[in-house]
């Protein structure tokens, strides 16, 4: 099983991958008996960074303690729905659907008539709504909203603060998607899943590399030259990597640095 996932992922980045799945477990569960909470709270989306997860965290506390949520909205790709119940089919956890369209269509009708809404504002209220109402079923169960964002995502700004951003939290924060993808073989996470490309449901036929104009891969292998191995620009060109991609690398990064912070604050206290 192990080999699946090894050749989804470039050279540079591969681990081990039961050793990785340990490193997760163990967080989970140190996590949770720190802070004391009874259940895990996950969304559910049917991509593989949730559905990753969710694998993780059944294998770290029980499938019993964990509370999937599907929380569609009226564009929402019906695969969307049928692969999040085949996690659910395979972990044997409990899930909930809740349709989110009331809810943003009374927030849109709510706010100032001007300009039409955009997928991208509306795809961010859609995930602020989500995270709404995860929360709010955190503090009915005594439980963790379970981050799902990687670290690809994290790093070149592909998230919504206060929507997918927020958790309490985040297993697998420091892997980058090939390592996602490559980690939620391992543990056998169905192929419909892996195979379908990544995509963050926004309007029909929407995907992450379309949007973004890249592919993970690439993507991946030259954040792990800027991020990790922190080598220059000029360096990462001169491995043979294209001079406009790594710029527009390191543009998205730049002006997404603001998400990977804590709000800044003028200092006044000694």
């Amino acid at each position: 099983m192990s080999g699946a996932g090894e050749l989804q992922i470039p050279e540079e980045l591969r681990v081990n991958l039961e050793v990785l799945r340990g490193i997760c477990r163990t967080f989970i569960q140190e996590q949770f008996k720190v802070i004391g909470a009874k259940q895990a709270i996950l969304g559910l989306s049917g991509g593989i960074d949730s559905a990753l997860v969710g694998f993780l965290t059944a294998d770290a506390l029980g499938a019993d303690r964990l509370r999937t949520y599907i929380l569609p909205y009226r564009t929402s790709a019906p695969t969307s729905r049928a692969d999040a119940l085949a996690v659910v089919a395979a972990l044997g956890c409990s899930v909930e659907e809740i349709e989110i369209s009331p809810a943003l269509d009374a927030v849109e009708a709510a706010l100032p008539a001007g300009a039409e809404f955009s997928p991208i504002r509306r795809g961010n209220i859609a995930a602020r709504l989500r995270m709404i109402t995860l929360y709010d079923q955190s503090a009915r169960y005594d439980g963790l909203v379970m981050g799902t964002g990687n670290k690809t995502e994290a790093m070149i700004g592909y998230t919504t603060i206060h929507g997918d951003a927020a958790c309490a939290i985040n297993p697998i924060g420091d892997l980058y998607k090939s390592q996602v993808r490559a980690l939620a073989a391992h543990l056998g996470v169905p192929q419909s899943i892996l195979t379908k490309a990544p995509s963050a449901d926004l309007w029909p036929g929407q995907t992450d590399e379309g949007e973004g104009g890249f592919d993970y891969p690439t993507l991946d292998r030259i954040l792990f030259r800027l991020v990790d191995q922190k080598k220059s620009a000029a360096a990462v060109v001169a491995e043979g990597f294209d001079a406009q991609l790594v710029a527009k690398v390191q543009g998205m990064m730049a002006r997404s640095q603001f998400k990977r912070e804590m709000p800044p604050f003028p200092k006044i206290s000694a």
